[in-house]
């Protein structure tokens, strides 16, 4: 669908080819070709996601892009069986996490003013705000990935415990979620399901 045409509207809008790539046409991959993602891509994939925002400005996620069949092996036992196919097929599989040590970087990173004080000592709140925000950032970076031309595939389904334990051994890091990333086999595409209309899912007040 189009957006309408609003004259009252100050800002302009993307494109249709924009928006059908980020949402309209997009649609989860299940399957990947071989074809590989090099490294300059998937630093600008991060280039381009870390200008989204965050609370404080925290940016407490931390990626973990998997891309050897030596780290893959690492990874598979963490996965359901259903998810193990999708993982060995995709060229890279990105581990979101979230630093729990993220307001170390706060008097750099949010100079405004000393927030750092709001998370010592306080592991409860920077759970939340690491686990709320890293999920912020990793939903920028499907979006980012799309812009790029790459085919996504987002799991869950997996024991972040156990992954916990193979890649933050420290504790430091824990795992939110995961991203498949890659040229989708067209096998591994299927028919997107609906979604729910504005007026079931929203309300204006």
């Amino acid at each position: 669908m189009t957006l309408p045409k609003n004259t009252m509207n100050p800002w302009t809008a993307l494109d249709d080819h924009a928006l059908d790539r980020l949402f309209r046409q997009a649609q989860t991959a299940h399957a990947f070709t071989p074809e590989p993602i090099e490294l300059h891509t998937l630093q600008a994939l991060y280039d381009l996601l870390k200008w989204g925002p965050t609370a404080f400005n925290a940016q407490p996620a931390r990626f973990v892009f998997v891309t050897s069949a030596a780290a893959k092996v690492r990874l598979l036992p963490a996965l359901m069986a259903s998810n193990v196919p999708q993982v060995q097929s995709a060229p890279v599989t990105v581990i979101v996490a979230h630093d729990l040590q993220f307001h170390r970087h706060l008097p750099e990173q949010f100079p405004a003013y000393n927030a750092k004080p709001l998370f010592d000592d306080n592991p409860a709140l920077t759970e939340e705000t690491a686990k709320r925000n890293s999920a912020l950032q990793g939903a920028y970076g499907i979006l980012a990935a799309r812009a790029l031309g790459l085919d996504v595939g987002v799991m869950s389904g997996f024991d972040a415990a156990k992954v916990d334990a193979e890649f933050f051994p420290d504790g430091q890091c824990r795992t939110n979620f995961l991203i498949n990333l890659g040229k989708a086999d067209p096998k591994g595409v299927y028919p997107r399901g609906p979604r729910l209309p504005f007026d079931l899912a929203a309300t204006v007040i």
